[in-house]
């Protein structure tokens, strides 16, 4: 007999679902800079926040933790992550590795309606990367990759890749920052279609490994280039503290000068 209250599995269903609706939330907020590196997500905050007891809240902070989003930070808790180097060559040495095997699996394997979906993703990818929406860029990106491994009977593997894709979604929008990438990356992937529609594995697949290493090498170069930026500020900012530092020794040193002249002027003894 049912009594109306909710059984333990209720209660363990219903955290899981809190759970994951918190974790999508905080993933979201996280790959789109509204929380920024660095940011303390503190689970009290975030509990009173979204109306949840501090549970839900813990398991998305793991989830986060294990998608390598944030970190636990002994006495502070969950830290956004920065952009690693190492994680960004650890991941696009990962695709490199798996994405080729995948879509050399797939490619026999394809339909009318596989490439029909392929051709409607990269229309949508298209359409967002000129519509400047950032938020679409790294989930199409990731969309379309699937899609061309959705053939491959490797679902261990799909299932790796599917985790260093969402890893990668905040390395797209940041790779994606400039024109010319957006533009290579609409041009490769209708390269790779076209190149799937035609049977040509071994091309399909060089052109991936190719395609897979560029982004790396982009993603590298507008991290570099951010660190040089923010160094070069800093210094600016330095040099401008030390200025005026200097300036209000002088002016200090003036000051008491004047302040002494006045004194010996009246007779009076600064001894």
């Amino acid at each position: 007999m049912n009594s109306g209250s909710p059984t333990a599995a209720q209660k363990g269903l219903k955290h899981r679902t809190l759970s994951a609706a918190i974790l999508d939330q905080l993933r979201q907020s996280i790959l789109d800079g509204t929380h920024p590196a660095g940011t303390q997500l503190r689970q009290d905050a975030l509990a009173d926040a979204y109306g949840v007891s501090r549970i839900p809240v813990r398991e998305a902070l793991f989830q986060l933790e294990a998608e390598g989003l944030v970190r636990m930070v002994p006495q502070k808790g969950a830290i956004v992550s920065d952009l690693s180097v190492e994680e960004i060559n650890d991941v696009f040495e990962l695709r490199r590795i798996m994405e080729p095997r995948l879509l050399e699996r797939a490619i026999p394997l394809f339909t009318d309606a596989d490439f029909t979906r392929l051709d409607a993703i990269h229309a949508r990818f298209t359409a967002a990367t000129k519509a400047h929406d950032v938020s679409q860029w790294g989930i199409l990106n990731a969309d379309f990759h699937m899609a061309l491994y959705d053939r491959a009977a490797l679902p261990r593997t799909r299932q790796i890749v599917a985790a260093l894709l969402q890893t990668s979604d905040r390395y797209t929008r940041l790779q994606l920052s400039t024109t010319e990438a957006m533009d290579r990356a609409k041009s490769e992937h209708a390269q790779l279609i076209a190149l799937c529609r035609a049977g040509a594995v071994t091309e399909a697949t060089s052109f991936l490994d190719a395609h897979i290493g560029q982004v790396h090498a982009d993603l590298l170069r507008v991290i570099e280039q951010r660190a040089a930026r923010a160094k070069a500020a800093g210094g600016t900012r330095q040099g401008t503290s030390e200025g005026t530092g200097e300036t209000t020794d002088a002016a200090g040193a003036d000051t008491k000068r004047r302040t002494r002249s006045k004194s010996l002027a009246k007779g009076e003894d600064l001894r």
